[in-house]
C-alpha cells in the first residue's frame, strides 16, 4: 500500500517530525518569523533540530526562506501558498491539543483534592 492510498500518511509525510508542526503553528500565527524568533519560541528545540526541520519543510514546498545580504544574517520563514493549505490540519490540531490540556489539568487537580 502506498501512501497515495492513505491520505494520513501523505499528511503526515509533510509534517511529521517532532517540530515540524509546532514550525508550521508559529508561521501561522505571524506573517514571517525569524530562525531566532522561531528558536526562542521553541526552547526545547535545539538550533540544529530547528535548522534541519525548516530545511525538511523548505524542501516540501511547505515554506519558504528569504534570507537578506546584512551581517549578521538575517533570515525569514513564511508559509508558501500550499503551507497555508495546511492551516486548518494545524488548527485542528491545536483545539485537540487544548482539549487534552484541560483534561489533564482536570485529572491533576483531582488527583491533588482527593489527597486533600
Amino acid at each position: 500500500m502506498s501512501n497515495l492510498d492513505c491520505p494520513i500518511e501523505s499528511t503526515l509525510q509533510i509534517i511529521s517530525g517532532k517540530w515540524k508542526s509546532v514550525i508550521l503553528y508559529h508561521l501561522i500565527k505571524g506573517d514571517a518569523i525569524r530562525f531566532g524568533d522561531l528558536s526562542r519560541a521553541m526552547k526545547d528545540c535545539s538550533r540544529r533540530m530547528l535548522a534541519l526541520q525548516l530545511k525538511e519543510l523548505e524542501s516540501d514546498g511547505v515554506i519558504s526562506k528569504k534570507v537578506f545580504p546584512v551581517i549578521p544574517p538575517k533570515t525569514e520563514y513564511r508559509l508558501t501558498a500550499f503551507g497555508s493549505t495546511l492551516e486548518p490540519v494545524i488548527f485542528a490540531m491545536e483545539k485537540w491539543g487544548n482539549y487534552y490540556n484541560q483534561i489533564k489539568l482536570d485529572t491533576d487537580n483531582s488527583h491533588v483534592s482527593a489527597e486533600s
